[in-house]
């Protein structure tokens, strides 16, 4: 059984757990207020499927995307009309309520819902918490904060190395290749110069 990560994922947790984040503003677009955003759902218009999205100061803003440029959506959003004001909203992450997504499919995640999960060995073992989830085009892969660490690591997010994940009980079990973890015999020190 392949991990998969549904449709709308989302990058991570909103501020407020009940709200998943599914992209940010990344600038201004022109000069008639239109703004350029980055969309973390598979389909990127998706972002406006959804009605409207609940920015980082609590505003909701209704988005219709009328373009696309270089991987980022081009949108309008309803009462900004200008560069300045469209300016103003660079970086502001645009979110959703939980409730309003639909239910993933079996097998299938949120990066919201896996974000925060403690993790551990099959025998119970911590090893730590799930810190993000990322893809950098060869498949998704589960970042996960090591216990009593600032370090991360990065494991493939597939059914041989995460074969149980319990969102209710808050775990999520690996079983990862040696040398995946710093603590598994063999591995040779990243930290050290030659």
């Amino acid at each position: 059984m392949k991990r998969r990560l549904p449709p709308e994922a989302g990058d991570g947790r909103a501020d407020d757990p009940g709200q998943v984040c599914l992209g940010a503003i990344a600038g201004a677009h022109g000069v008639a207020g239109l703004v350029r955003v980055k969309s973390f759902t598979e389909r990127p218009e998706d972002i406006a499927a959804y009605g409207p999205v609940r920015g980082d100061d609590g505003a909701c803003h209704r988005l219709e995307v009328v373009g696309q440029t270089r991987g980022l959506l081009i949108a309008r959003i309803a009462g900004i009309r200008d560069r300045d004001a469209a300016r103003k909203l660079a970086g502001t992450r645009l979110s959703v309520a939980r409730g309003k997504l639909p239910a993933p499919e079996q097998g299938t995640y949120y990066h919201a819902d896996l974000i925060g999960l403690r993790v551990e060995r099959p025998d119970g073992t911590p090893v730590g918490a799930v810190a993000g989830v990322c893809n950098f085009g060869a498949g998704d892969l589960i970042d996960v904060r090591l216990a009593g660490q600032r370090k991360t690591v990065l494991l493939p997010f597939d059914a041989a190395t995460v074969p149980d994940i319990d969102l209710e009980a808050g775990r999520m079990t690996v079983d990862p290749q040696p040398g995946l973890l710093d603590d598994d015999q063999g591995t040779p020190d990243r930290g050290e110069s030659r």
